[in-house]
């Protein structure tokens, strides 16, 4: 795998930002290390971090770079700030930024496919939030979407407590719940036909693991497959390093 970090200029937030991208690569003769012989521009994954993180922590905290290596996959992570991947009313345009600046800039800077089918989102935390929120937005990109840990309901207490101090700053006077960043909102108003394929993991003992049981109870309500799991762990990255490697198992990734 080819490892960059690249830094650009971002129109929607008006600042330098930055994004770390996986490429793949042959490479076979990397001890211990398999490569991909795929051919044409390979698929993508946008995995996107959590409240307390950035754009480097996914290959810090795992080995996404060796699970992906042999599936010749691309993946970009890109720097998100502590925005739940919205458009701050007392800050800066996350969501113009994450739906529109980041696709094309990919698009732009390297060669991956732009074919819905090879495009998937997932994340940890808030950013399995960003990631399911992305899709319910936009089903049109995606083939797949995946939340690690996601912080999927407003209105369960232990999210609420965590958006406690971020509402101001992200929502203004406003309450999220009820409105386009609000997931059980989105469930309510999408529809089925047009989603992508849904997958949700969190740990047993997880605090945000009623805000899932919430997103999929609701989710089966409204007639939404989600590919929903519960094992044993809490918020913390060895779980999510194990079960990263469940998602991308999970993923439609064409041979």
């Amino acid at each position: 795998m080819a490892l960059l970090t690249c830094h650009f200029f971002s129109e929607a937030l008006q600042e330098s930002t930055a994004m770390t991208v996986l490429l793949p690569e042959s490479a076979h003769g990397q001890i211990g290390m398999a490569g991909s012989d795929r051919s044409g521009p390979p698929p993508v994954l946008y995995l996107l971090h959590g409240l307390s993180d950035d754009e480097t922590i996914w290959t810090r905290r795992t080995s996404i770079e060796r699970y992906v290596a042999e599936r010749g996959i691309a993946v970009v992570m890109p720097r998100a700030g502590r925005s739940f991947y919205a458009d701050e009313v007392h800050g800066q345009a996350f969501w113009t930024f994450l739906s529109r600046e980041l696709p094309a800039a990919v698009e732009h800077f390297f060669r991956v496919s732009d074919r819905r089918e090879d495009t998937f989102v997932a994340g940890l935390s808030m950013g399995g939030y960003g990631a399911l929120k992305w899709a319910l937005r936009e089903p049109h990109r995606f083939a797949a979407a995946a939340s690690l840990s996601g912080a999927l309901s407003v209105t369960d207490a232990a999210q609420r407590e965590m958006l406690r101090t971020l509402i101001p700053q992200v929502w203004g006077e406003n309450d999220p719940e009820g409105t386009d960043d609000d997931l059980l909102t989105l469930l309510d108003r999408a529809d089925p036909a047009t989603l992508p394929a849904l997958y949700a993991v969190c740990g047993a003992d997880d605090p945000l693991r009623p805000g899932q049981e919430a997103f999929v109870a609701r989710a089966r309500e409204r007639g939404v497959p989600v590919d929903a799991h519960v094992h044993p762990g809490v918020h913390e990255w060895g779980f999510w390093d194990r079960h990263v490697q469940d998602v991308l198992d999970w993923l439609p990734i064409r041979g």
